[in-house]
């Protein structure tokens, strides 16, 4: 009997925008939509749908999708003149039929590869010519990986800010810690950029929060209790102008106040994302850049009544 393979469809999503669904022999899968190289679903061999898609999200153009991964570039939030986060996020893709070679191998992978040029109109309000290119993959553990390529075709070099804007599903919020972010420093976007120094030997929520962590390290940990989940980040390329940027929930008030967001939805949701915001990155004419952000869940461990998240950490 032939081995099972994974499967890569591309079929029809909501309000007829194209998509690509990756699926993996266990059961595991992802769903891309093209409109804005925007991943909407991620699910484990369980079916649990592991990202959080607001039920209000509004999948018509040029609206940005609320939830999943959007892809912020060339710019993350008002860091700049264009508009929030930039225009990645809400330009319509296209699959890359020729890719450039991968240093990794694709063996047992789902994958799609997607690219982004700048049309006239985008080159009016950021005066840059680029290639973006994105490799969404599905590991046959269930692993998620985006791996951004963006190279500067133009004369001239250019600057820019970038994050993979995460939003992960959770049981409670006051039930979630992130470790790995301890006694770091961050710029606190509710008092202005204010910098302070983490005091906590884990983050937990229990108001609103819009923080910068500076200098983080390459892996971090979500710990959902009352799933027993533990999501573990890892990402490259975004050393020191890289930043675990940004830990986000915009809580009660500020939920009431978004027209793509539910009221309540602020509880299962917690945006924890890989960035270079704080230093932009810049390239020559030429040169190219690569980032990557890998995650994974995973079952929690207990010692003595709590959740460990440390082997993960190190593992």
């Amino acid at each position: 009997m032939a081995e099972e393979k994974p499967l890569v469809e591309i079929s029809k999503g909501l309000n007829g925008l194209e998509k690509i669904v990756l699926r993996q022999v266990r059961g595991s899968s992802t769903e891309v939509y093209l409109y804005g190289g925007h991943v909407t679903s991620w699910k484990n061999d369980h079916g649990e749908e592991l990202l959080f898609l607001s039920s209000k999200a509004i999948f018509k153009p040029p609206k940005p999708i609320r939830g999943g991964i959007p892809i912020c570039f060339p710019q993350f939030g008002g860091h700049g003149n264009l508009d929030q986060h930039g225009f990645a996020r809400n330009r319509v893709w296209s699959i890359d039929t020729d890719p450039p070679p991968f240093p990794t191998a694709s063996a047992n992978k789902a994958f799609v590869d997607l690219i982004l040029k700048p049309s006239e109109e985008d080159l009016k309000i950021w005066p840059h010519s680029f290639e973006f290119r994105l490799r969404i993959t599905l590991g046959p553990g269930g692993d998620l990986m985006l791996t951004s390529r963006i190279r500067n075709t133009d004369t001239k070099p250019f600057s820019f800010t970038f994050a993979y804007h995460t939003y992960f599903s959770v049981s409670d919020i006051s039930e979630v810690r992130v470790e790995g972010l301890e006694t770091l420093d961050y710029l606190d976007n509710l008092k202005e950029k204010e910098r302070f120094t983490e005091q906590g030997d884990a983050i937990t929520f229990e108001s609103e929060v819009d923080k910068i962590y500076l200098s983080t390290p390459t892996k971090i940990a979500i710990l959902d209790h009352e799933k027993k989940r533990t999501f573990v980040l890892r990402k490259d390329g975004l050393p020191d102008a890289g930043k675990f940027q940004l830990v986000w929930n915009p809580w009660e008030k500020k939920a009431k106040s978004m027209v793509d967001f539910g009221d309540d939805e602020y509880k299962h949701m917690l945006c924890v994302e890989a960035a270079a915001v704080e230093k932009a990155i810049t390239l020559k004419s030429g040169e190219e850049w690569k980032g990557r952000l890998e995650l994974s869940a995973v079952p929690s461990s207990y010692r003595s009544g709590q959740l460990d998240p440390q082997r993960v950490l190190q593992g």
